[in-house]
């Protein structure tokens, strides 16, 4: 949409803190069945800075806050069940349900590199897929969360091979927040697996999404689908490196090709095995649509969208003791919104992580 490019001279600070608390409790049991209950707070306070024109505005993912910039926010963030059935006696296969208020990324699109904005990645397009989440695909409610229900085949038959699929059904739009019950779902089926390459281990997933209730670049409500790809693999004792590939295949987006490349070397290769060195690069491919509306309608657009914008994060994690860990990191964004004169951008960050 229409908007003026930011003063590039002009330097924006923001802070912001995040709490989280979680509770896992035994569900019962039913004879091999067991069941588990899980239970998420969350409070916060502060945005950070929000940049526009960007397909990816949020270069920090650990801000929650409410409305209002002096109310802090609390909120249950998920609460739900969930029971794994052992089939057979060897108990190598099992199937897995799970029920309630949930983020969808602690079952879907997962990774061991790229999926927690608290010790690794800031910038959202390296936590999860771009398309799902800057993008907007997801259709959970504005903090990522939704009610709905899973299921999930695990076969460990082959402990040095272990696969999986799952399937997921949550609630999207209005139905994400509970103010509105309508029987359109956002829909997710994954496949996994994990394996060895040269007794390093690694997991490799891929996935479908069906969002009926998606949001066009115009506003409207329609349809939207996707396909993606999420890997990492460890290719030696102290590097582990990611991959994720995301593309839309319904619905009129911002940028409908998304792929983010990684690692994270660790600190004990000069002796600080609890650090972590990470660095990522990304690019985000301008739909098809967008540049063809946005090249014509100069009443609605300011600038003819072309290629890809491209961002790269660098971070090092430095453990202080068993508790705190500070994380200095550096981002930087090219061609913002796919603007070919839109000026660089460059964001540093502090993050401090306390936990007990």
């Amino acid at each position: 949409q229409r908007s003026a490019l930011d003063d590039p001279t002009a330097a924006r600070r923001r802070t912001n803190y995040r709490g989280d608390v979680t509770v896992s409790l035994p569900g019962g049991r039913w004879g091999a069945n067991r069941g588990k209950v899980f239970v998420h707070a969350r409070l916060g306070l502060g945005e950070g800075v929000a940049l526009h024109p960007t397909y990816t505005c949020t270069v920090n993912s650990t801000t929650f806050t409410g409305h209002h910039p002096d109310d802090i926010q609390i909120a249950l963030a998920q609460a739900w069940y969930q029971l794994d059935m052992p089939l057979g006696n060897a108990g190598a296969h099992k199937a897995v349900v799970t029920l309630g208020k949930i983020d969808p990324f602690g079952f879907f699109d997962q990774n061991a590199v790229a999926d927690d904005e608290t010790r690794g990645f800031v910038n959202n397009v390296f936590v999860h897929n771009p398309l799902l989440d800057s993008g907007g695909d997801l259709g959970a409610d504005r903090f990522g969360f939704s009610p709905g229900v899973m299921a999930a085949y695990e076969n460990e038959s082959n402990p040095s091979t272990p696969w999986g699929v799952s399937v997921g059904v949550f609630g999207s739009g209005n139905g994400s927040n509970f103010s509105r019950h309508r029987g359109q779902r956002f829909v997710m089926a994954q496949a996994w697996a994990s394996t060895q390459v040269q007794s390093q281990p690694g997991t490799y997933r891929a996935y479908v999404w069906r969002n009926p209730r998606g949001t066009d670049v115009d506003g409207t409500e329609a349809g939207h689908s996707g396909i993606g790809l999420s890997i990492d693999q460890r290719v030696s004792d102290t590097l582990t490196l990611f991959a994720r590939y995301g593309h839309q295949t319904a619905g009129r987006v911002l940028f409908d090709d998304a792929l983010t490349l990684g690692g994270e070397l660790s600190g004990s290769s000069w002796g600080r095995e609890n650090d972590g060195l990470g660095f990522a690069w990304g690019t985000l491919r301008t739909s098809s649509y967008l540049a063809a509306a946005s090249a014509t309608d100069t009443a609605t657009y300011d600038h003819a969208a072309r290629g890809s914008e491209q961002i790269a994060e660098v971070y090092y994690r430095l453990q202080l003791n068993d508790h705190v860990e500070i994380t200095p990191s550096i981002q930087h964004i090219a061609r913002p919104a796919a603007h070919p004169d839109a000026p660089n951008m460059t964001m540093l960050g502090l993050r401090v992580r306390v936990g007990f």
